[in-house]
């Protein structure tokens, strides 16, 4: 193990970056591939229920994004980060407190949430313009899914334990089954395949939970196992854990909730001002920009490491060039899919559904919206880098840069001119200043002045 950390840690140094890189993005990306791509087979199964359904469901799957990337990407991230560190130093003992620790403070944040969302649920969707039959298609989903949240959060935190001890590849591989597993599932649920019965849209959350629940299951036996480095194990619960894993995540917190919650405030205004049928489409679209999210995690995760491990050796020019490497993949691999949902929208829109106001609506946001998603996904995977190099300011900034712009001033163009164009232009305008903040704070050297490292 010890010459395993070694080789690694040589890697992220003075080896290859790009190649390196993806080296240690690609079992992430894998992974995240394989949520969301659950999401979109569950948004094709949906649609066959109708357009009320899909209007139903896209408000509440920011709801669930945001669950997850909390649990995940913010919360996630203080829980491996405090366990490598005390790996690291050799305190097993600490390690294995921490994953006790990592489990109870996500339960608790998952039976809160999960709490607030279900006593809540009804009126925050009224809030998203959501009404008649879809809201109570809404409600249906909702009311089981929601459930759900807790099971998440743990499962999350036992993910992020396993991923703190470097080990990439078991959380990648329970997501990836367990994603296949639900493509069959999901069906028979909602439409009551076999000896399953129908179940409508709420089939779609029983196989949220049944997903959850095994991979929760999973992540429990191995880390009760031993087979994981830092073990799960009863001890005396304290501050200090608690606080080593909140110190990351929870400043981390704030950006999934400016992300989710631009898309949830957009979403809100879609259904308000332009219907059902529109608010239908822009979720559909939606759902791909969703997908944007395992590319930028993906090579975002290895950087926070690469970035860090680089400043903390004195080598700044190598840092900024790992993180500027980082960026213009994450932003060609997202461009690609945006300028392909831009120029062929309706192959897209088309698979879930054929109502023509739905694709119009969506098909709209994929032309004006899809060729900056690869501003976005620089944005999204410098942020994981600025992690690394312990600068924030520039990236929490441009986000809520940009929800202030989508939001507030999408509000305004709403109600000026009514149209769903103007309103997916300032979107557009929005994510574009997004990454060309965070990418110009970064090149023009702003960890270095923060840090007092020179350029050389």
């Amino acid at each position: 193990m010890s010459n395993a950390r070694t080789a690694r840690l040589e890697a992220m140094l003075s080896g290859p970056i790009l190649v390196t890189l993806i080296g240690l993005a690609w079992p992430n990306v894998l992974m995240m591939v394989a949520q969301a791509s659950t999401g979109l087979v569950e948004t094709w199964f949906i649609s066959h229920l109708g357009v009320s359904a899909l209007a139903g469901a896209a408000v509440v799957l920011p709801i669930i994004m945001l669950m997850q990337t909390m649990s995940q990407g913010a919360m996630g991230g203080g829980i491996s980060s405090a366990i490598a560190r005390a790996l690291g130093a050799k305190d097993n003992e600490l390690a294995n407190r921490l994953v006790l620790h990592a489990v109870v403070l996500n339960a608790g944040l998952g039976v809160t949430c999960a709490s607030l969302l279900l006593l809540f649920r009804q009126p925050l969707f009224k809030l998203m313009g959501v009404t008649g039959e879809a809201l109570d298609a809404a409600m249906a989903y909702s009311g089981v899914a929601f459930t759900a949240l807790v099971l998440m959060w743990i499962m999350n935190a036992l993910a992020s334990a396993i991923r703190g001890s470097g080990n990439m590849f078991v959380p990648a591989a329970v997501n990836l089954v367990g994603a296949l597993l639900l493509v069959p599932i999901s069906p028979c649920l909602i439409f009551g395949l076999g000896p399953f019965p129908a179940l409508g849209i709420a089939g779609a959350g029983w196989a949220f939970v049944l997903y959850y629940a095994a991979g929760t299951s999973i992540f429990l036996w191995y880390c009760l196992s031993g087979r994981n480095l830092a073990r799960l194990q009863r001890c005396a619960l304290k501050w200090g854990p608690m606080r080593n894993i909140l110190i990351v995540g929870g400043f981390a917190m704030i950006n999934p909730l400016l992300t989710n919650g631009l898309i949830a405030s957009t979403t809100a205004l879609v259904g308000s001002f332009a219907g059902t049928a529109a608010l239908a489409g822009y979720g559909i679209a939606a759902r791909l920009e969703y997908f944007i999210f395992p590319v930028a995690f993906g090579i975002g995760a290895p950087l926070v490491a690469m970035v860090a491990s680089n400043l903390g050796a004195k080598q700044p020019e190598r840092a900024l060039k790992i993180a500027l490497t980082g960026a213009a993949l994450a932003f060609t691999l997202a461009e690609v899919v945006g300028l392909l949902a831009a120029i062929w929208p309706e192959a897209w829109m088309s698979l879930f559904g054929a109502e023509r106001q739905m694709i119009e609506a969506g098909a709209l946001f994929l032309r004006i919206v899809g060729p900056f998603f690869g501003f976005f996904s620089m944005g999204f995977a410098l942020y994981f880098a600025s992690q690394g190099a312990q600068r924030l300011f520039w990236p929490l900034t441009a986000g809520i840069l940009r929800l202030f712009i989508a939001a507030v001033l999408g509000w305004f163009v709403f109600q000026w001119t009514q149209s769903l164009q103007w309103f997916f232009a300032v979107s557009a305008f929005a994510m574009c200043t997004y990454g060309t903040i965070i990418a110009t704070a970064v090149y023009r050297r702003t960890w270095f002045k923060e840090t007092g490292l020179s350029r050389r």
